[in-house]
């Protein structure tokens, strides 16, 4: 009575992100995608690499990529010590033929079904580019919070060595 059941769906997915995130010793591929790639995939892959350092494999892509990062996500990694000049704006493709364990979606849900994932989710998250720097700050930490509760339902966190 009061506790809720879960449904055939709700198992369904917890087996496949178990499955997907089984340790077998290799690093686990994560792939984040927005539609530009020059803002929240770049930070989300930014901070995946940061709190799951050792312990996967972080890429990130856009459905149709700009041609750069945004200098605005560059300054704001910048603010917590990471610094993105490495990083550059790649479609899909630009990933390779790689079957990833995560994938998560940011603007591109369109996209979704068309990503080689052993589990997919996506994340509602506005694109900051025409924010002003507070709000496109927000955005940042949000990005952040997720990629952080992203790895520790999945068992895989570490330290970092960002400040949050």
């Amino acid at each position: 009575r009061g506790v809720p059941t879960a449904s055939v769906d709700d198992c369904a997915v917890v087996q496949e992100r178990e499955k997907a995130m089984k340790h077998d010793g290799k690093p686990k591929r994560f792939l984040f995608v927005c539609v530009e790639n020059c803002n929240r995939s770049q930070m989300a892959e930014a901070f995946a690499r940061i709190y799951g350092a050792g312990q996967i494999e972080a890429y990130s892509a856009g459905c149709h990529p700009a041609e750069c990062v945004h200098p605005k996500a560059v300054a704001a990694m910048k603010e917590l010590g990471y610094d993105m000049h490495q990083h550059f704006a790649k479609g899909l493709s630009g990933v390779g033929d790689i079957e990833f364990d995560v994938a998560v979606t940011m603007g591109c849900g369109d996209q979704r079904h068309a990503l080689k994932s052993k589990y997919v989710e996506d994340w509602n998250i506005p694109c900051p580019k025409a924010m002003p720097s507070e709000q496109f700050q927000v955005v940042r930490d949000e990005i952040m919070e997720r990629v952080r509760d992203l790895l520790a339902r999945l068992s895989i966190m570490t330290d970092g060595d960002v400040v949050g």
